[in-house]
C-alpha cells in the first residue's frame, strides 16, 4: 500500500505518510489516503461522475495541499466522494501545474460506510520531499 497511517503524529486528527516513485504517484497515494479516511472502503466509490481538475501553485508541496483540499471541498460542498482518474504534474513558467480528472459519485450511506469526517488538510507537519526511490508526503487531516 502506498500510504500508512501514523498514530504517533496526531492524537485527535488523522496523519499519514504517502509514497510514490513519481510526483503523480505520491499525489494519488495521498488522495487515496485522504478519501480512505472519509469512507471505509475505497472500492465502493464507483465511476459515475467525472470532474476535470486544473490547479497551479508556486510550490509543489502547496500544490499537493490544494489538491487534497479539493477532495474535502467536493465532499462537503457537493456531497461527492472522488478518486483520481488521471493526473499530470508539470511546470508552466515558474509555477507547478496539475491537470487531471477525478471520478466518483454522490455519497450514498447505504453503499459507502463513512469513516471520519475530514474537515480540512492542515499545514501541521505537512511535508513533501524527494527520497532515494521517489517522493514522500506527510499529511495531517483535521477530523
Amino acid at each position: 500500500m502506498p500510504y500508512t497511517y501514523l498514530d504517533e503524529i496526531a492524537i485527535a486528527d488523522v496523519a499519514f505518510r504517502a509514497t510514490g516513485r513519481t510526483e503523480e504517484e505520491v499525489f494519488i497515494a495521498a488522495a487515496d489516503a485522504t478519501v480512505n479516511v472519509m469512507v471505509e472502503e475505497l472500492g465502493t466509490v464507483q465511476d459515475r461522475t467525472r470532474i476535470p481538475l486544473c490547479l497551479d501553485n508556486d510550490a509543489l508541496d502547496l500544490l499537493l495541499f490544494d489538491f487534497l483540499n479539493e477532495f474535502v471541498y467536493l465532499k462537503d460542498a457537493k456531497g461527492l466522494l472522488m478518486r483520481v482518474g488521471s493526473l499530470r504534474i508539470g511546470r508552466r513558467d515558474s509555477r507547478f501545474t496539475l491537470e487531471g480528472e477525478l471520478f466518483g459519485e454522490e455519497i450514498d450511506p447505504d453503499r459507502h460506510p463513512l469513516a471520519g469526517d475530514v474537515k480540512a488538510v492542515t499545514l501541521h507537519r505537512f511535508a513533501l520531499s524527494r527520497i532515494a526511490d521517489g517522493w514522500e508526503a506527510t499529511v495531517v487531516l483535521d477530523i
